[in-house]
Formats: structure tokens, C-alpha cells, sequence
């Protein structure tokens, strides 16, 4: 992607050096969940939301980041830049105003109004301050643990999260949130799968826009597919335990999430992306 010199988005909070400390208090299910979110480099937010933090917040102001992790600290604040002009424009063709999100860059562990999120947990929304996090180290363990490498399997991740802040301004969240204590865990993880593939989609919508700003470079898309399909639920419970449960897919298999990427890749339209009026996904 060629993004050097480029616009970077004035909303950044970069906490690197800031770590979040405390007891969270939960139970082994919360902390099973919480790893597998973290496996799907997916939205933690449900989980975060059901735990009681005690924490301070500690600086460093000596910490210093390798020229490397400053690099990519700046290639997502440039990604952020790229999904403000885009999801702007597409509100305004509809009369509304986009609410831009906040990108908070930190390292090892942060506080959020969703509750105390760390490295473990992966790349998340939190919906209570309209804020994405994002631990850097997220970027090596792409490469070398999901063999998701390249710039724009990052950049997919930053779309994706970002893809939930437009959920939530759409009130798709709240919606889907809401179903949450009249059904069966089997059932409202129906409902999470068709959210989160239409975070791709809406990744996907992004990607579109970045190819017209020709700022895409060969091999590009091929790296956001290859991430989107090595976060799927299907491809993560294969490689930890052997075998797939289908009924626990919260995020979508790797075909699903790849095609639903590429689906908003080619429309580059809001409308395209309604997952739950999808008979097939």
C-alpha cells in the first residue's frame, strides 16, 4: 500500500507506555471467550462489557518504540485517515454525518469504557467510547502465527474494527446487542457471524475506495484476503483443537469472511453489505 507521506488521522491517542493494571474478576468461561476472540483478532466488547475492573493507569514516558513499531504506528494512522475520507463521503451521499472513531495505540495493556483489554485480546471496538484498540505486536503476530503477512492484512484489520464503529452508528450494535438475553447462545451466535461478515464487508467497501485513490499496490487485495480468510472461525478451531463446532462460529469461516471482504470490495455501497436479510452467507 503506499501510504508514505500521506494524510495521518488527527485521532490518534497513541498510550504506548501507558498500561492499564488491576484484577479482573470473572469467571473461566470469560477468560475462555476472551482467548478466542483474541484467536479471531475479533470484537471483545461482549466479553470486556461483563467484567468489573479494578485498575490505575501507569506511564513511562521513556518508553520508546523500534523504528519498526513507529513506522506502523504511522501506516495506521494513515489507514484511519483513508476510512475518514471514505466513510465521510459515503454518509454525506446519504445525508448523515460519519462520527469519526478514535484509534488508541497502546502497548501490553489499556483501559477502555469497555473494560481493561491487553494484548491477549487481540484488535477491538469498544462501543462505549467509539474508540479502536490495537497492541502494535498485533502486526508480528499476523505474520507469523495467522501467515498473514504484507501492510494491507494489517490495514484489513484497522478497516474491520473500524466497520464496527459504522455498526454502530447505523444501530445494527444496538440491535444485535439487544437479542442477546432473549435467545440461546447457539442461536445469537447466529446473529455475531452476520455482524462480523459485515465488518468485512464494510472492510471490503473501504478497500474499494483505497484502489480508486490508487493507492493500492500488486499483491494488496491477496493480503487482505488472506487475512480475512485466517481469522475464520472454521480455520482457528482446526489448527487449536483438531476440529470444528460450527454452533460456536462467532465470526464466520474463512470462505464466508473472505467472500463477504470481497463482496464490499466490489461494490464499494453501503446497501450491498445486509447480512441479515442474507438467506446464504
Amino acid at each position: 500500500m503506499i501510504w508514505k507521506g500521506r494524510r495521518q488521522s488527527g485521532n490518534v491517542e497513541d498510550r504506548r507506555g501507558t498500561s492499564g493494571k488491576g484484577v479482573a474478576v470473572g469467571g473461566i468461561g470469560t477468560i475462555v471467550l476472551a482467548l478466542a476472540i483474541y484467536f479471531l483478532g475479533g470484537d471483545p466488547t461482549a466479553i470486556l462489557n461483563t467484567v468489573q475492573n479494578s485498575q490505575v493507569s501507569t506511564s513511562d514516558s521513556t518508553y520508546q518504540g523500534t523504528a519498526e513499531e513507529n513506522e506502523l504506528a504511522q501506516f495506521v494512522s494513515v489507514v484511519l485517515a483513508d476510512t475518514e475520507d471514505v466513510w465521510g463521503d459515503l454518509f454525506s451521499r446519504e445525508g448523515a454525518q460519519y462520527s469519526m472513531p478514535k484509534l488508541v495505540i497502546y502497548s501490553g495493556s489499556v483501559e477502555s469504557a469497555c473494560g481493561l483489554g491487553s494484548r491477549s485480546t487481540g484488535p477491538f471496538y469498544c462501543s462505549g467510547d467509539n474508540s479502536v484498540y490495537i497492541d502494535l505486536s498485533f502486526y508480528d503476530e499476523l505474520r507469523e502465527q495467522f501467515r498473514a503477512s504484507g501492510d494491507f492484512a494489517m490495514a484489513y484489520v484497522i478497516a474491520h474494527e473500524v466497520g464496527h464503529h459504522v455498526q454502530k452508528l447505523t444501530g445494527i450494535m444496538r440491535k444485535v446487542d439487544s437479542l442477546r438475553s432473549r435467545m440461546s447462545e447457539k442461536e445469537y451466535n447466529r446473529y455475531l457471524v452476520r455482524l462480523e461478515l459485515q465488518a468485512d464487508y464494510y472492510a471490503g467497501v473501504w478497500a474499494h475506495y483505497a484502489k480508486k485513490m490508487n493507492v493500492l499496490e500488486e499483491g494488496d487485495l491477496e493480503e487482505a484476503l488472506n487475512a480475512a480468510s485466517a481469522v475464520g472461525d472454521d480455520r482457528i478451531q482446526k489448527s487449536a483443537r483438531g476440529y470444528v463446532v460450527p454452533d460456536s462460529f462467532t465470526h464466520g469461516t474463512s470462505e464466508q469472511r473472505a467472500r463477504w471482504f470481497m463482496k464490499g470490495f466490489e461494490s464499494g455501497t453501503i446497501a450491498g453489505g445486509d447480512t441479515f436479510s442474507a438467506e446464504e452467507l
